[in-house]
């Protein structure tokens, strides 16, 4: 495979393009490395500048298929010309995407009602919740980020995404994550035999007004620096729900669909929420959502008391169609967890190479490098971090940065990736190491 030549990023078209967003767009929005997309290819992404990009980023863990994939393409061109919209009128796609869905759940998830975005999907597990459970409180975890409405960011568990909005919803209790690197009780896994969940009772004690009704969790936490719990912690932590009789929700929104090697990361402890929210990898790029749920718990609401403009609309319902079939077809959780098996020891290594990557973390296709300062090996890096991402992307390979201190690479590229772009990627990521640190 021919190198990636060095290019100057923004190119003309981008830096044109850039400086016009930034007249019409306000800067909320604009917080990524400077680059122009234009079409997409797989892994590959093409700027409007004609340069080629391997994406290690898949929108965010969007496009687990890859970019501009063709059955997902020709699903969506075919049923364009037929039927877009319909609100809440069902529809024979709507309905075979519902039992496509279910039938690729545990099989005590038993229904499931479409949205178009995570935060809906979350939002709409709080509200399904309290509904169930008549009592107010939601129990979730520091670092969470369950999206950016008011309900969502009320449960999330990071300071910067709720900063100077305000009082947010009643009802958000918070207790620390397992995040072992950077234990917040300076215990030792596994030696603390999850020491914070033992302390919950005694969180709870001296935060919760007594009326909690759910608990919400990720099986890993993506936007806090993809932080995942030692194994076992999550089955624990269902249990010590079932033990008080609460409502188990389960954010999936990122984890989902083949991203850890297996459809839903809950399969990897057979793990039974109550209430699994999904999305991203559902639609590949097309705005799709979902709420998965037991009958019981869903039947505690009304006909009619939970809709979405364009939830399961035609389009999007023939784009789920299509992504469950190719994740099926083509097998791509169980080549996430190969693809995923090859690229692991490479950033090992590189871990032993270089000192300023403190923690590498994850499981199949994703995972985080946690940048230090290389000086005390601990202390998080935001510049090294912002440095090692931007010569990356000079060099063609694009990564996000993600992190409750801004300090950890996002290595996520959609499921499709090849070993030998793999090493073309490992190869650009250690000379953008080496030249952030020169």
């Amino acid at each position: 495979m021919e190198k990636l030549k060095f290019r100057n990023i923004p190119g003309p078209k981008s830096k044109d393009l850039l400086q016009k967003a930034q007249k019409f767009e306000p800067a909320c929005s604009l917080d990524q490395t400077p680059v122009v997309w234009d079409h997409g290819d797989g892994v590959w992404i093409w700027d409007v500048d004609g340069n080629p990009y391997i994406d290690f980023t898949s929108g965010v863990l969007v496009t687990n298929l890859g970019h501009s994939h063709k059955g997902l393409t020709k699903a969506i061109q075919k049923q364009a010309e037929r039927l877009q919209n319909t609100y809440s009128f069902p529809t024979p796609e709507r309905i075979e995407a519902a039992e496509r869905l279910v039938k690729t759940l545990p099989p005590h998830l038993t229904r499931v009602f479409y949205l178009t975005t995570g935060s809906e999907a979350t939002e709409a597990a709080i509200r399904v919740a309290r509904r169930y459970s008549q009592k107010t409180e939601i129990l979730s975890f520091y670092g969470a980020f369950h999206g950016r409405t008011y309900g969502a960011m009320s449960v999330g568990g990071m300071r910067n995404i709720r900063n100077k909005f305000g009082e947010m919803v009643p009802g958000s209790v918070r207790a620390p994550y397992a995040y072992c690197y950077r234990c917040i009780y300076e215990k030792t896994c596994p030696d603390c035999g999850f020491y914070c969940i033992k302390v919950l009772d005694e969180h709870l004690r001296g935060n919760s007004n007594n009326n909690l009704g759910a608990v919400m969790v990720e099986p890993y936490q993506g936007a806090a620096g993809f932080i995942f719990p030692p194994d076992g912690w999550l089955k624990a932590l269902e249990q010590w729900t079932r033990e008080r009789d609460l409502v188990f929700i389960v954010d999936e929104v990122q984890s989902s669909f083949g991203r850890t090697g297996r459809m839903y990361a809950i399969e990897w402890e057979d793990v039974k929420p109550d209430l699994l929210c999904l999305g991203k990898g559902l639609g590949s790029g097309l705005p799709v959502s979902a709420l998965a749920g037991t009958d019981p718990v869903l039947e505690a609401m009304d006909p009619g008391e939970l809709s979405s403009t364009w939830g399961g609309n035609p389009l999007c319902s023939s784009a789920t169609l299509a992504v469950l079939t190719a994740i099926e077809q083509e097998n791509l959780s169980n080549r996430s967890l190969e693809m995923g098996n090859y690229l692991t020891p490479i950033l090992h290594s590189l871990q032993e190479k270089y000192p300023c990557i403190g923690d590498v973390r994850g499981r199949a296709l994703v995972q985080g490098l946690e940048i230090v300062e290389p000086d005390d090996g601990f202390s998080p890096s935001k510049e090294l971090t912002r440095k090692i991402v931007f010569n990356a992307a000079e060099r063609g390979l694009l990564l996000g940065k993600v992190g409750i201190f801004g300090n950890v690479i996002r290595i996520a590229p959609p499921l499709v990736i090849k070993k030998e772009e793999i090493d073309l990627a490992m190869e650009i990521l250690e000379q953008s190491i080496a030249l952030a640190l020169d």
